[in-house]
């Protein structure tokens, strides 16, 4: 069993697709077809079959995938590992974010750490909470900036980076847009653009609603920070939005308003697997993440 032959099975088992899979993996359809024959031959068993125009894994092709998975992740550490043995200055950092902190802080930690450790190679994945605490368990990333951080989980460790709070997002011409600060109860008959239940963010506005007194009306559902922006600064409703996320400026702006009460907040932190120790160069970024302070919005 060569290395080749598990790179071009779990290759196809992720396209489905045997054509789709030798183009990522620039090489013949004919040889990762033959990989793939070869390795059924010498396993004993039919790894896939066929489901229309696309392959689909047998009951045995998805415990080989979960098995060989396992082992390159292994081997891709260990090859990290002896990179780093010999120069710890120019090893590679698996980390993934959500969307919020690639557009906010994420640039700025690179940057200043690069200034020290210019050698090292970054592999970034974006991602959702519950994908990026599953790609960290996973072995797929070591770290991943995350919020909330969480405060117990069964495979993951959490350090708070920093805690942030929540501003009230309006329309330029809401009635409220030039408070100085607000009650969130004060919006309880405006319609809310929120994130989808898949995004940390909602149930975090959605708590500080019911703490206020109110079931908030969810008018629109958005994906990035961007596009619950342009809606709310559009006029289409008003949103609860971090800090870090209203740093930057966009092309039309909604107004930012603090809320009094109740006060709304959210952890920000770094998670990595518990009982494992990480690469060196990555323990090295994680320490540095704990311990740098973005500068907040004016």
């Amino acid at each position: 069993m060569e290395l080749r032959q598990l790179q071009y099975f779990i290759k196809v088992a992720r396209k489905q697709h045997m054509t789709q899979a030798a183009e990522e993996l620039h090489v013949a359809q004919s040889a990762v077809s033959r990989q793939i024959r070869q390795l059924e031959e010498e396993l004993g068993v039919q790894l896939f079959v066929q489901k229309g125009r696309n392959l689909q894994l047998t009951s045995a092709g998805r415990l080989f995938l979960s098995r060989t998975e396992d082992i390159l992740n292994d081997l891709d550490r260990a090859v990290i590992e002896i990179q780093e043995f010999l120069d710890p200055e120019a090893g590679e950092i698996r980390i993934g974010f959500p969307h919020s902190v690639s557009m906010s802080i994420l640039p700025s930690f690179i940057s200043c750490f690069r200034q020290d450790h210019p050698n090292v190679r970054f592999r970034l994945r974006q991602g959702t909470y519950t994908s990026l605490i599953r790609d960290v368990m996973d072995g797929v990333i070591d770290l991943a900036i995350i919020s909330p951080c969480p405060e117990s989980h069964e495979h993951v460790k959490g350090e708070v980076m920093l805690t942030e709070e929540l501003f009230a997002v309006l329309p330029p011409s809401h009635p409220l847009a030039e408070s100085v600060s607000i009650r969130l109860e004060q919006l309880r008959e405006e319609p809310f653009v929120l994130f989808g239940e898949q995004y940390s963010l909602r149930p975090i506005v959605m708590n500080a609603c019911q703490q206020a007194g109110f079931v908030p009306r969810i008018e629109f559902e958005g994906d990035e920070t961007d596009t619950i922006r342009g809606l709310v600064a559009a006029g289409m409703g008003v949103s609860l939005l971090p800090e870090l996320a209203l740093r930057y400026s966009t092309l039309i702006e909604p107004a930012v308003v603090k809320i009094m009460d109740p006060k709304v907040t959210r952890t920000v932190g770094v998670i990595r697997r518990k009982g494992e120790k990480l690469p060196q160069v990555t323990d090295i970024f994680r320490q540095f993440l704990l311990e740098f302070k973005p500068n907040r919005a004016d």
